[in-house]
């Protein structure tokens, strides 16, 4: 019987670093299994492997992984039932694997709520770039959740907009980083010196901090305008700027 984790992970950094993200290998074949455990292991992933569709929920639970490699075929149940069951309770990434290549076949994958498929036969560079692209994509939607949207504020990355209610702040480049920057620290003192260097390109020798005033000023007409209890931007006398958000 294969071993349930990737026998060896490079040492590529040090003991002290984040620890690596695990991925959830479901696959009956065991070939196929160890050749994902141990060219993901040497990408600096851990890997768990199992190979029944039951066992994939509690380990999801148990384990909380970053993704899940999900073959179709189980010898006990269907792929397609594992991922609407995982989609119950979870949205950790799912990434198919598959030896259907009918179109109909793929799309139902997709539609169960799985994130990307790859079909066999398959390069193992291919599963770790769809991999890492998925990873990102999935980041990318923690840190927007992480933004206070139950206050109506929603922040538009590739349009380097923020919204209130659906309603766009029509922010400059600036203005959008200072408001990012504190909403992504509610309650947080953040000093004038500092949201200089976040929020300014280039040389800021002969900038003064003082100029954050400025943007704050505008920063807070644009958003009281369309949000009637005000911006939430506090000044901090002598320091710099805060946003209160109420819970």
């Amino acid at each position: 019987m294969p071993p349930t984790e990737s026998p060896a992970v490079l040492p590529t950094t040090p003991p002290s670093a984040i620890p690596p993200r695990t991925v959830l290998v479901v696959e009956d074949d065991f070939k196929i299994a160890d050749m994902l455990s141990n060219y993901l292991g040497a990408q600096g992933f851990r890997v768990v492997w199992l190979s029944e569709g039951r066992q994939v929920c509690p380990c999801v639970r148990e384990l909380q992984p970053s993704a899940v490699l999900l073959d179709l075929t189980l010898p006990d149940q269907d792929g397609l039932a594992v991922c609407r069951d995982l989609r119950t309770f979870s949205d950790v990434p799912v990434m198919m694997i598959t030896a259907r290549v009918d179109e109909i076949d793929r799309l139902e994958g997709l539609e169960t709520g799985a994130d990307d498929y790859v079909c066999k036969p398959f390069s193992p560079r291919e599963v770790v770039a769809r991999l890492n692209a998925l990873l990102r994509r999935a980041e990318g939607r923690l840190a927007q959740a992480a933004w206070p949207a139950a206050q109506g504020f929603v922040v538009d990355e590739p349009a380097l907009q923020v919204r209130w209610q659906r309603q766009p702040l029509g922010l400059t480049g600036v203005e959008f980083r200072l408001l990012r920057l504190l909403l992504a620290r509610p309650g947080q003192v953040l000093e004038r010196s500092r949201l200089l260097d976040e929020v300014h390109d280039g040389d800021l020798r002969d900038v003064s901090d003082r100029v954050i005033d400025s943007h704050i000023k505008n920063l807070r007409k644009k958003i009281e305008r369309v949000r009637p209890e005000g911006s939430g931007i506090v000044s901090v006398y002598g320091v710099g700027y805060r946003m209160e958000l109420p819970g």
